[in-house]
């Protein structure tokens, strides 16, 4: 052997192998149990405390739950339910609630009796928010007394304490978030709170879900009770989005099967988007799982065959697909049962395989007899469907001719496009320009190599209203489907992505913003993964120039400006600013461009994130729809958010 003359490696033996008693192991490697230590992570805190509470209303035993924020965001959540065991764990010799905070892995859904249904099948919620926590606080009462226990950073201060007579049951516990462990903001979002409780009450028709805010000076509250269930939820969003029913009743129906229990609540609409909801135990699936897919394809399965049984797919049709068949739907899948196999403690996909067939053979055989009992409302969903599917083969043959049309041009990338030398996607970013104006600028500051620029004019197509068979034939977004080479639909292959980065970057006022939403509905609709693999950034030139001399500085802000033209030309002296709002890109000479709006070492940008599906689709359908009042309702909502632009 020969002699190794290299540096001598660090000695690798079993005295570098940690071990991490009690909740350590949560303090070192959060993301593991929450997602991460980011806002999403942070709400996720609450979620684990209020659904053990849900628990208990699944359970039968508990009627109301209570969620305030306190001032200092500390949270505080209180059931009426059977409260905590405090008797002592035999394992463990410790009190049950004390191990239930304290201890992995422990908990009362592990087949001891206590629940049959349940969310949290790990045993680690608990213990994971009190490890996570500054503090954590328990009062649970059984009856007979009232108990209490604190505890900081997932260690106890002191033993439970029983701290008088009571003949209330419940549990409440009272934490602050650790600033250690969420470094990036310890405040809670009310609207993030709202949309998840609001879920919880209509998955559990007539549990009374109370959310409170108290940190501001005027307490906010929220009341949510729901005794139609998940039937109210799809009317909900319908009547949230404002959108026109095909069809008046919401379609409902359920099924059981041992311990187990699926429901489903279904309507449609006269948009052309799918809205798909499926939970689990009351935990929101963002995967999916073995129960949408069963309620797909026996959605499919009934449309077809009634079509056919009925004439209204004739022996020459093609069958209806599962796009054909869920455009226009809002659906709302909720299962129950025991022995739920989730993907990871954040729950995002349901394994389950018996509950596939168990939904899967419900939806085929009650959506079927409700069909034939209600011909008027299966015949106004078939139209639907078979108008879906004359736009599916419009948008084939439409893909096909720009296929050729792409294969016979010489050069198949737009000839508006000025391309970068570098090739691949991995450091290279294309920015799509408002103007012809704006665009020349961005061609001449831009850096040639690692940089392409596409310039757009004019409005283009609102694809909120627009089937894909429309798109393949719009002249303003065509460009950018060809430049960005990932094909769009179901040719969607991010694989070819031609740029990193796709940076949008419109004038600051009302038309660029505009064109703005106009692309990223056009992104969220049809290339989606490019939004969801951060992909997608919205570029941000400044507002104003500030100079004095030789002096330049650039403002993103009216706050930002003022404090330049205080820092330029003081109070006091004779010295003036020039002050230069801009109001288009245009008006940037390209070396102006470059210096504040494209050189990476200087530039801000945005990057465009779907931290929530469910609610950016909500807002899209909102802002881009057919319906005037409900995009009323959220600028007015909102304009407390919006910057007032001189112009």
């Amino acid at each position: 052997m020969e002699e190794n003359t290299n540096t001598p490696q660090q000695e690798y033996d079993g005295s570098q192998i940690q071990v991490l008693e009690g909740l350590e192991a949560v303090r070192k490697r959060p993301g593991m149990y929450i997602g991460s230590t980011g806002p999403r992570g942070l709400h996720h805190l609450v979620y684990e405390i209020v659904d053990n509470s849900i628990d208990e209303a699944l359970a039968g035993y508990c009627d109301k739950i209570v969620v305030e924020l306190l001032p200092g965001d500390i949270v505080r959540v209180s059931d009426d339910g059977r409260g905590i065991p405090v008797g002592i764990q035999p394992q463990t010799g410790l009190p049950a609630v004390t191990v239930v905070f304290t201890i992995l892995h422990a908990g009362g859904k592990f087949g001891g009796g206590g629940y049959k249904v349940s969310g949290g099948l790990h045993g680690v919620g608990a213990s994971v928010v009190n490890a996570l926590s500054e503090w954590l606080e328990v009062q649970v009462c059984d009856g007979q007394h009232r108990y209490y226990q604190r505890f900081e950073r997932g260690h106890e201060v002191a033993p439970l304490q029983m701290m008088g007579d009571t003949t209330e049951t419940g549990t409440q516990v009272a934490f602050k978030a650790d600033p250690e462990i969420f470094q990036e903001t310890t405040v809670y979002d009310y609207e993030v709170l709202l949309t998840r409780l609001r879920e919880q009450a209509f998955l559990n028709a007539g549990t009374y879900i109370v959310l409170r805010d108290l940190r501001g000076a005027a307490p906010v509250e929220e009341d949510l009770h729901y005794e139609g269930g998940i039937r109210s939820f799809v009317d909900y969003i319908h009547k949230k989005r404002g959108l026109e029913t095909l069809h008046d009743e919401v379609i409902y129906i359920s099924a059981k099967d041992g311990d187990s229990i699926a429901e489903v609540a279904m309507q449609y609409n006269d948009s052309y988007n799918e809205l798909i909801l499926s939970f689990a135990n009351n935990i929101h699936t963002t995967d999916g799982g073995t129960h949408e897919v069963g309620f797909k394809t026996a959605l499919t399965r009934v449309m077809n065959d009634y079509a056919r049984k009925n004439g209204i797919l004739k022996d020459s049709d093609k069958n209806f697909t599962g796009e054909d068949v869920r455009e226009g739907l809002t659906a709302v899948i909720s299962v129950k049962l025991t022995e739920a196999q989730f993907e990871g403690q954040t729950k995002a996909k349901l394994g389950n395989t018996a509950i596939r067939t168990l939904v899967d053979g419900m939806v085929y055989a009650k959506l079927m007899t409700y069909f034939e009992e209600n011909p008027a409302v299966a015949r106004a969903i078939m139209d639907k469907s078979l108008n879906a599917s004359r736009a599916r083969e419009a948008a084939r043959r439409a893909r096909e001719v720009a296929r050729r049309k792409s294969a016979l041009e010489s050069a198949q990338l737009p000839g508006k496009l000025a391309d970068c030398s570098q090739k691949g996607a991995e450091g290279t970013e294309i920015y799509i320009v408002e103007g012809d104006s704006a665009g020349g600028s961005a061609k001449m500051g831009r850096d040639r190599k690692f940089q392409a620029i596409l310039p757009l004019w004019g409005k283009m197509l609102n694809v909120e209203k627009a089937r894909l068979d429309k798109v393949y034939s719009n002249e303003k977004l065509m460009p950018v489907v060809t430049a960005l080479g990932t094909g769009i639909g179901e040719d969607f292959d991010i694989s070819k992505l031609r740029y990193g980065r796709v940076i949008i970057m419109a004038d600051a006022d009302v038309d660029g913003s505009h064109i703005r939403t106009l692309l990223l509905t056009f992104f969220f609709r049809f290339m989606r993964p490019l939004i969801e693999e951060g992909h997608i950034c919205i570029a941000q030139p400044p507002l104003f120039k500030v100079s004095r001399g030789k002096q330049v500085r650039y403002a993103f802000s009216d706050e930002e400006r003022d404090q330049y033209i205080k820092e330029l030309c003081p109070e006091g002296t004779n010295a003036k600013c020039d002050v230069q709002r801009y109001k288009g890109l245009g008006e940037m000479d390209p070396e102006q461009l470059w210096e504040t709006t494209m050189n990476p070492a200087n530039r801000t940008m945005l990057r465009v994130s779907l931290e929530d599906a469910m609610k950016a689709d909500e807002i899209f359908t909102i802002l881009m729809g057919d319906k005037v009042a409900p995009r009323k309702e959220f600028i007015e909502q909102n304009a407390q958010y919006v910057r007032e632009l001189d112009i």
